[in-house]
């Protein structure tokens, strides 16, 4: 019973760093704004892509994440400055060219799924960071579980993303895309000044 109790335990107290990170509600202004000229069937393949890339990703950092960055010689504050970095980089390119991303003209709108969607925004630095710190204080299977419940809300968030493209309309979209880019910008900023101090301190 004991060992139930303590899986519980981690299982908690891994989830809700988890859904800090992951940020679902969050991430769906940008989901909004990447497939709004998308039909629903559409939109729905490049959700399946986008969860199945968070999954692969989020799983292989935490089975490889932390033998990867002791033979780089990586440190996890390298990792926040880097990705925090790689957000502002994309927020600015929103800003300016209107889109995240530039797909090839032979590029399934799929594609989308895969990047930005499913990394850097559901499974970016923020999440990946949170999974090897997690894994480090509570069991494995626990932190796994915590992460696939995250993957799953996510899931159920962006599945209501057509519903919530039809009432916004264009204007509103494109309203809250401006909004998701700043906070973008700013989630960027916030990691590279944590990065900092860990390297300073």
């Amino acid at each position: 019973m004991s060992a139930v109790t303590d899986f519980l335990r981690d299982l908690a107290l891994s989830f809700i760093p988890l859904f800090v990170a992951v940020d679902a509600l969050g991430i769906l202004p940008f989901v909004l704004s990447l497939t709004q000229e998308q039909t629903a069937v559409e939109r729905n393949r490049v959700l399946r892509y986008a969860m199945f890339t968070a999954f692969v990703l989020g799983l292989g950092f935490i089975v490889v994440g932390r033998g990867i960055f002791f033979i780089l010689g990586v440190e996890v504050a390298d990792f926040l400055v880097a990705g925090g970095v790689v957000l502002f980089v994309l927020s600015i390119r929103h800003f300016t060219t209107g889109k995240i991303v530039e797909l090839q003209p032979n590029a399934g709108r799929e594609v989308i799924g895969v990047v930005p969607i499913g990394t850097p925004l559901v499974v970016g630095p923020a999440v990946l960071t949170t999974l090897l710190l997690l894994t480090q204080q509570y069991q494995f299977f626990a932190v796994l579980l915590a992460f696939l419940l995250n993957l799953a809300l996510g899931w159920l968030v962006f599945s209501q993303a057509s519903n919530i493209a039809r009432a916004m309309r264009e204007p509103g979209l494109r309203a809250t895309s401006q909004i998701a880019s700043l906070l973008l910008a700013v989630i960027g900023v916030m990691m590279v000044r944590r990065g900092l101090l860990q390297i300073l301190g």
